[in-house]
């Protein structure tokens, strides 16, 4: 069997070893480099009451730790399922490149998990809004905006 196939289904195998201990959604991810696992994990929302410990959020955390540093640009993401928006965003900052999925966004919207509603907040479409968003304290706020541009050694991400 081919690598990609091995991998994808180590992550569709994370996904159900999450829903059977009860951890969370049924959503399995794993990182690849060099074409070896280095991160895997599943949705693990309910075990530790996080909103944001989604299967993909876990791998990425791992991998970045593990590999000890945040650029994940030499790394493939496999993931059960295609990834929320939340995870896509991590996907970016974390640069990982290539990300093969499993199920669908729709797919996952037919379980009960639609992300249809942020994706359209996100395009300015929403017809109503459920969170508030309301600017203060700008320029109180824009002094660690000036130390941070001013920093000769700063690291750049």
């Amino acid at each position: 069997m081919p690598m990609r196939e091995q991998f994808m289904r180590t992550a569709a195998q994370e996904a159900m070893d999450g829903v059977k201990k009860g951890h969370g959604g049924p959503f399995g991810a794993v990182i690849v480099k060099d074409n070896r696992i280095i991160a895997k994990a599943h949705n693990e929302v309910i075990k530790n009451n996080d909103p944001t410990d989604h299967a993909e959020m876990i791998a990425i955390r791992s991998a970045a730790k593990k590999l000890g540093r945040f650029d994940l640009s030499d790394c493939e993401l496999y993931t059960s399922c295609e990834p929320c928006p939340m995870c896509l965003s991590a996907i970016h900052w974390a640069k990982i490149e290539k990300v093969y999925y499993g199920c669908t966004r729709d797919d996952a919207a037919e379980i009960g998990f639609d992300d249809k509603y942020i994706y359209d907040v996100i395009k300015g479409t929403a017809e109503q809004k459920k969170v508030d968003l309301e600017q203060m304290e700008r320029e109180v706020c824009l002094d660690a905006f000036f130390e941070w541009k001013a920093k000769e050694d700063k690291v750049q991400y």
